[in-house]
């Protein structure tokens, strides 16, 4: 074992070089979304708002059938070198997407991207779950998810940094960053899983295939036989209706509502978000984590404000007409999702043991991928008829139930769910029913 994985501090360095790489994974992924006019004097498809939600859903749609893949993948491999060669994949694709030269190499490096991207999320969350195992979980969990909406933040810029250079350029340097990253990520970050862990070495091909396959059934067969994780699915999915629209159209109903530029309208929606979820993790990490010594439900408790936050922010979103309206409208949504964002990983872990919470985390990514890219292409159908606000608006009433839901079904017992609790708890349901 390393030295360096010894030091008490190390817990925290992971969650610094999962930071970067979190900012890079939201980067690479934001900077399309601002960047339509730009590829379009190019690539002519792209002036269509319609070519350019399938573009964008076309990711969503790949990442989501990979993510539960992905999860289960995470829960049985060194999760370092998942890690590793997903953000070498994904900042290839950025790379490449500068040599891009008509509608469908977009659309196939897009594709690639939601493949490499998926397998990243599960493997940091459950590592980062792994290194801190209990009282400071959700804030560790937040600082990680601040390098998303720093990421979205920066990729908000896509369109000044196009119009300075190119956007051919803008993609090249990105995906250059990547690439040289991943060899700090060689070098620092190490696997939290001990021998006794991890799958036998030296079993036979055919052992190893028949345990996997055995080892995927018991996990999915726990997962699904749990009420409080569809509960968690459903409030997620809905979550990542707003979540996915925001990134992916918010640039658009800005310059469109407000009249302005995407030069402009770019960094005002991705800016807002991004720095208000900054500060909605950054509160809602310790509020949960210190409401959680008082009362086991106080991260469900903190989730739940964050979701009542967003549901009139989506009302302003889709109604309102003038700057102070869209600022205060992204604030209040970042705030809101921040304390919701922060919480996820540390609610699933209340009710998922550690075996099984890679797995778990890839089911929620697939549905709500699957419910963001379903969301994605229908905005970019209101957008052709001037009707996106609405669509916006309408996602607000979803939410609401997701709340009631959450405050209702979930009653925790433990702040992080052993192997021994989920079999206890596995025999007390057989011995009920």
């Amino acid at each position: 074992m390393n030295s360096l994985k010894l030091k008490k501090w190390y817990p925290w360095l992971v969650v610094g070089l999962l930071w970067i790489v979190a900012l890079l994974n939201y980067m690479d992924r934001q900077m399309l979304s601002t960047m339509r006019e730009s590829m379009a004097a190019d690539i002519s498809d792209l002036e269509s708002t319609i070519m350019f939600g399938k573009v964008m859903a076309a990711f969503m749609w790949i990442y989501g059938f990979c993510s539960p893949i992905s999860g289960i993948i995470a829960d049985r491999v060194n999760r370092k070198w998942l890690i590793v060669g997903s953000l070498i994949v994904w900042s290839t694709v950025t790379l490449l997407l500068g040599y891009a030269t008509t509608f469908h190499e977009v659309y196939v490096l897009r594709a690639i991207m939601g493949v490499s991207e998926a397998l990243y999320i599960p493997a940091a969350l459950s590592l980062i779950a792994d290194y801190f195992t209990g009282k400071q979980l959700s804030l560790a969990i937040g600082i990680h998810m601040t390098g998303l909406y720093m990421g979205q933040a920066v990729g908000g810029f896509g369109a000044f940094v196009a119009e300075q250079l190119s956007w051919q350029a803008t993609f090249h340097w990105f995906g250059i960053i990547g690439i040289l990253y991943a060899l700090v990520l060689v070098a620092f970050l190490y696997e939290k899983r001990t021998a006794s862990e991890a799958p036998a070495a030296k079993a036979s091909l055919a052992v190893t295939i028949r345990s996997g396959l055995a080892g995927v059934k018991s996990s999915l067969g726990m997962l699904l036989g749990n009420v409080a994780f569809w509960t968690i699915l459903f409030f997620f999915a809905s979550c990542s209706v707003p979540g996915w629209s925001t990134k992916n159209w918010l640039p658009e109903l800005f310059a469109s509502s407000l009249g302005i530029s995407m030069v402009v309208a770019g960094p005002i929606a991705t800016i807002t978000t991004a720095i208000s979820s900054f500060i909605g993790v950054m509160v809602g990490g310790p509020l949960a984590d210190n409401w959680s010594k008082r009362n086991v439900k106080g991260r469900i408790y903190t989730s739940a404000i964050g979701l009542s936050l967003m549901i009139p922010s989506l009302v302003m979103m889709g109604f309102g007409s003038s700057l102070f309206a869209a600022i205060g409208a992204g604030v209040l949504f970042g705030l809101g999702y921040g304390l919701f964002d922060a919480n996820n990983m540390p609610i699933l872990c209340q009710f998922v043991s550690s075996r099984n919470r890679g797995s778990a985390y890839g089911l929620m990514n697939m549905c709500g991928l699957f419910i963001g890219a379903f969301a994605t292409d229908f905005l970019g159908s209101l957008a052709a008829e001037g009707k996106m606000g609405l669509g916006f608006a309408m996602m607000a009433s979803v939410l609401v139930v997701a709340v009631l839901l959450q405050l209702t079904v979930l009653r925790p017992v433990t702040l992080n769910m052993t192997e021994e609790d989920a079999k206890a708890s596995k025999k007390a349901s057989l011995a009920n029913a």
